[in-house]
């Protein structure tokens, strides 16, 4: 009788070679990203084809709270299916034993797709550009911070100590000095990376302070959204070894740079595999046109979605690294949406709006929502912005609020996300909202208290 395990990815028999295998963790993405699950004996993982968990962990706010969003049936917890998708088998190399972790996909008891599953919402949107005979690509890029040990919320965030013994320093963009500085923690990020068979595009260091960057290698947008959940709890492994945290934090340190999930975009032809932003001559072609223009047309109603928490706009700052706009250009990092240098068969649209507090499965599926709104809409873009864009008023929400609203209102976007994700999300969304306009802010106490 073959061993399931015979059938894994080739990473992880590697990681397994000679070695018993523990523990399984079984696990789904929920709304915020986190992984939910069970972990189970490997010899009863064998025996199972799926397992259940309520459909409920849609529900919860990042706080533990419950959004009414039950639907019509109430709130009765009903069972999902969780089918593991074994693609997606990898170790989980911080772990004392030896386990494997397997992400799964959400069922309902008909067995269709739990339209609010994230990684089905994804799935949609990239069903949607096959069924044109298209293929999604997308790159993203992973900012975050390495800052010091926060045990009290009320205490600022801090960046974390360096090799050196001492603090991380700001404003040494690209700086290998300043790399060396988390050289044992970027060590194990390797380490883990490796163990898990994830190809690291590169690391550097950003423009704040104990700030990293991780570019990965271009591809499959549900496999590419599939690395960079991996890739939030291995780096957040890393840093607990080495007593600091890592954080995805929008905007973490109130002096510093935001963190940004970039989106690089390319569009293939299914039957030829060339890239359909590129003619024959190399040229541009209306297709990239068109995709530039969903983004501008739809993206401030995907910004809730893609900017996901109060702490969100925080990151959209004049002059700190972060676009206020919609507007495009080449080469130019100050706008949203930037086309970056390369060759026609390379070319792509970056979206630099998104942030690294998103969940990756939905953070990509609505930037491709909206390139994919442009496209069956064959609308052309605003000009080509020329100069400085940070120097304008902006164009975005400037708070979860109106993102919101502007999310709920957006029919077309909910069309291709999926009403019923929309109607789930906008509920927890809200709910998530009312729950912060209940906190009194330090900024409040100090400047209200004794002057108002």
């Amino acid at each position: 009788m073959a061993d399931w395990k015979d059938d894994l990815p080739a990473a992880a028999r590697e990681y397994l070679m000679d070695r018993r295998l523990d523990e399984v963790e079984c696990i789904i993405p929920d709304i915020p990203g986190i992984a939910r699950g069970k972990a189970v004996p490997a010899t009863k993982f064998a025996r199972q084809d799926y397992f259940h968990l309520p459909d409920s962990i849609f529900y919860q706010t990042i706080t533990g709270e419950w959004g009414e969003a039950a639907g019509e049936d109430g709130f009765i917890e009903k069972d999902m299916i969780l089918r593991p998708d074994m693609s997606t088998a990898t170790a989980a190399p911080w772990t004392g034993d030896w386990t494997l972790q397997v992400i799964h996909d959400a069922y309902d008891r008909d067995g269709n797709p739990v339209p609010y599953s994230p990684r089905n919402v994804l799935k949609r949107v990239v069903e949607l550009y096959r069924a044109e005979g298209w293929e999604p690509v997308v790159a993203p890029e992973m900012e975050f911070f390495l800052v010091a040990r926060n045990l009290d919320p009320a205490q600022e965030i801090k960046p974390m100590m360096g090799r050196s013994g001492r603090p991380a320093a700001a404003r040494q963009s690209y700086s290998m000095t300043a790399v060396d500085e988390f050289g044992p923690v970027i060590d194990d990020i390797y380490d883990f990376a490796e163990a898990q068979g994830f190809e690291i595009d590169g690391i550097t260091q950003e423009g704040g302070a104990g700030q990293l960057e991780i570019n990965l290698l271009h591809g499959d947008p549900v496999k590419l959204a599939d690395e960079v959940f991996y890739f939030k709890r291995l780096i957040r492994e890393a840093a607990m070894r080495h007593e600091c945290y890592a954080t995805f934090m929008a905007k973490p340190i109130a002096s510093e740079p935001g963190s940004a999930m970039h989106i690089h975009h390319s569009v293939l032809d299914a039957e030829t595999g060339a890239n359909i932003f590129s003619g024959p001559q190399g040229e541009e072609t209306d297709a990239f046109y068109h995709f530039i223009a969903g983004l501008q047309d739809h993206m401030p109603s995907a910004l809730a979605v893609i900017a996901p928490y109060v702490n969100s706009y925080r990151r959209y700052v004049k002059d700190h690294a972060a676009p206020i706009n919609l507007e495009w250009a080449r080469d130019n990092r100050t706008t949203g949406i930037r086309v970056p240098l390369s060759g026609p068969e390379a070319r792509r649209v970056e979206n630099r709006l998104a942030g690294m507090d998103c969940n990756p499965y939905l953070g990509i599926a609505a930037s491709l929502a909206c390139g994919y709104l442009g496209l069956m809409a064959q609308k052309q873009p605003k000009p080509e912005f020329k100069g400085d864009a940070y120097h304008g008023e902006g164009d975005i929400p400037r708070v979860m609020g109106e993102a919101l609203e502007l999310f709920v209102n957006a029919t077309a976007l909910n069309e291709v996300l999926g009403p019923e994700f929309a109607r789930v999300y906008s509920i927890v969304k809200a709910a998530e909202y009312e729950e912060f306009l209940h906190v009194i802010s330090p900024w409040e106490r100090e400047h209200l208290l004794m002057n108002v």
